[in-house]
Parts: structure tokens; C-alpha cells; sequence
């Protein structure tokens, strides 16, 4: 299935507007989603016959920067019977950074929305554990996002290397 199959059968089940626009830069091409579709593009995408998109194999996240003041949750999905991906993407607030979970769809978006939580903040509702999964649960900020400045300490450990510390 091509990248403009997946998009006419999201504008024939959901309505042509849901799919914002495809991202011909990306690698794989990705199609950009509003974020208050995405429940329902994920839901088609994993459950409509001719896409089957039975595997979430990635989710990521993307800090754009003050300037921007955007994030972008990206996924990417495989069908494993009928060997196709696509890629999903979706921008959000960055002041404000949630969208829905999509562990009731595929339970390994778990661990991978805890991590975008952990090193963006970003909120998955109706996540069913939604708290750090790298970080120790005390630290303060998000260590992906590009405003981020790392403590001089954490509980009273140095935590930037300094030239002469030991490896």
C-alpha cells in the first residue's frame, strides 16, 4: 500500500480535511494528521482490512523550539501479513503538550509514550502509567527538549563532566 492508498482510504472512512497534508521530505513519506484525529486515523490504520497495521514498531517526538513552539509526535506503523509501513505524524503545543494514548491500539506504545513523557514532556491521556521510565522520578525538566539546561548537581552528584573528571 503506497503512501496515497493510505491517505484516499483515511479521506474515504474518516473524510477528505483529516489528512492535513504528506510529508514528501520525511523518509518513509509521512502523513500529517490533525492531533485531535489521531485516536481515530490509528484506530482505521490498525483495524481496516486493507491496512492492518498491526504493529506500532516506533513512536518519537520532536522538539521544534521556542521559535516554533511545536512538537511533533511521529509513528510509525508495519503491518506484518501484508508487509507495508506508514509513517504518521502529528504536531502539537508545545506549551501545552498532549494527545491521546494509543496503548488500547498496540500495547508496546507503552514504554514508547512513557519515554516521549520522560524526555519531552509531552502527555499521553488515558495512559494507564503515564510517569518516567529513564529519568529518576525526582528530575526536574525534560533532557530532549531544546530549552533544557542540565543541574550543575542531583542530589548533591555532579552532573556535567568537566575536563579532568574520571571517565
Amino acid at each position: 500500500m503506497t503512501t496515497e492508498e493510505f491517505k484516499n482510504l483515511i479521506d474515504s472512512k474518516l473524510g477528505e480535511g483529516v489528512v492535513l497534508s504528506i510529508d514528501e521530505n520525511a523518509t518513509p513519506k509521512a502523513l500529517v494528521i490533525d492531533s485531535t484525529n489521531m485516536e481515530a486515523v490509528m484506530a482505521l490504520l490498525k483495524d481496516d482490512s486493507s491496512s492492518f497495521c498491526d504493529l506500532l514498531s516506533c513512536l518519537t517526538a520532536i522538539d521544534n523550539g521556542q521559535e516554533a513552539n511545536t512538537m511533533e509526535v511521529i509513528y510509525n506503523l508495519y503491518s506484518i501479513p501484508l508487509e507495508h509501513s506508514i509513517m504518521i505524524k502529528t504536531v502539537i503545543s508545545r506549551e501545552n503538550p498532549e494527545i491521546e494514548t494509543v496503548t488500547h491500539l498496540w500495547k508496546t506504545a507503552d514504554w514508547h509514550e512513557r519515554e516521549a513523557y520522560d524526555l519531552f514532556g509531552i502527555t499521553f491521556n488515558n495512559h494507564p502509567d503515564l510517569r518516567r521510565i529513564l529519568m529518576p522520578a525526582d528530575w526536574e525538566g525534560y533532557p530532549m527538549r531544546k530549552d533544557y539546561e542540565e543541574p550543575a548537581t542531583y542530589r548533591g552528584m555532579k552532573t556535567i563532566r568537566e575536563e579532568g573528571d574520571p571517565a
